[in-house]
């Protein structure tokens, strides 16, 4: 109970501070040169996140959980698979209750890669297969640097900002590429990373809200807010509610119909059913046009927001019962 209650804790500073940024980008959005500025040290933050990405994770942690290839199958089947075929199952509902930008960031959200730190979280607070969430959870989270791109390019055409090409190699210059000197340097620099967890947790979230903030602004100076009200938004939150409640009932049935043990079922149903707002912020605005992509982002914070919600309340039940649940 202690662990999810500073989870939960965690968090909740995170959520005030992306609404601040939303707030700010509306009324005060950073304009001309400053926006530019802002712009290109996003880039550099991105990239500096990414980094720090390298250092924490433990090499032999990853490999660990390559063993279990039959785990990595599903959750890359329920990230990259399952997830576009419900967003498209969903379109006439979310366009009719929200409109098609919006559902354009749905679908994003949809082709986006798991998150690392809190499935890894709520797996380990459920009782289930650490080890193997954090091979799930880093496994999709690069392998969605080449497959999101490919899944935008493929069922948003009409958004997409640059060229499949371009946008893997811009991932790849922000992302991988710092991933992949982060992974370099740790045995240099281990001991500094783990001495300083907490504090790179906290900077990794302050890259996001920086990032949200540069987008959110653009969005503003184009004029793109002006046809969002409030029913629409709460129609959004429905739409969001739906395809994750359909998500975990997938993942949750899916991996008993398997066979798979309840400590894999745990990570099947934790890594997933999550989307990454950590990479998915930075992908949206390397993938869209920069007047888009404060929309796109919308229902990803929304989502993002609500997975943390539901699955501390289901991690919680799974660590109290024992048993894996199938009614969401």
């Amino acid at each position: 109970m202690s662990i999810l209650a500073s989870v939960k804790k965690y968090f909740d500073w995170f959520t005030l501070a992306l609404v601040i940024a939303v707030l700010l980008a509306v009324f005060l959005p950073a304009t001309g040169d400053v926006y530019t500025a802002f712009n290109l040290t996003g880039k550099v933050v991105v990239a500096a996140l990414f980094f720090l990405h390298g250092l924490k994770l433990s090499p032999s942690n990853l490999w660990a959980g390559l063993t279990n290839w039959r785990l990595h199958v599903v959750i890359v089947v329920a990230s990259f698979i399952l997830f576009p075929i419900l967003g498209l199952a969903l379109k006439p509902i979310i366009i009719f209750l929200a409109g098609n930008d919006l559902y354009q960031g749905v679908l994003f959200v949809c082709v986006l890669p798991s998150t690392v730190q809190s499935s890894i979280a709520f797996t380990s607070i459920a009782g289930g297969n650490v080890a193997a969430a954090v091979c799930a959870a880093s496994f999709s989270s690069l392998l969605g640097v080449f497959v999101t791109p490919v899944l935008v390019n493929l069922l948003m055409r009409t958004t997409v900002g640059t060229s499949l090409s371009a946008a893997i190699w811009d991932l790849c210059v922000q992302l991988v590429f710092p991933f992949v000197l982060g992974q370099a340097l740790r045995p240099f620099l281990a001991n500094w990373v783990q001495r300083r967890k907490k504090l790179i947790g906290v900077t990794d979230r302050l890259s996001v809200i920086f990032i949200v903030y540069v987008s959110f602004s653009r969005g503003t100076t184009s004029g793109l807010w002006g046809s969002l009200s409030f029913q629409i938004l709460v129609a959004l939150l429905i739409g969001c509610a739906l395809l994750l409640g359909l998500a975990l009932l997938a993942t949750s049935c899916g991996g008993r119909l398997l066979g798979f043990p309840l400590a894999d079922r745990i990570v099947i149903v934790f890594c997933g059913s999550k989307k990454s707002l950590i990479t998915g912020v930075p992908m949206a605005n390397i993938i869209f046009p920069p007047e888009l992509a404060g929309v796109i982002i919308l229902p990803l914070m929304f989502f993002h927001q609500m997975q943390l919600v539901v699955c501390s309340l289901l991690a919680k039940r799974y660590a109290v019962t024992n048993v894996p649940e199938t009614g969401y």
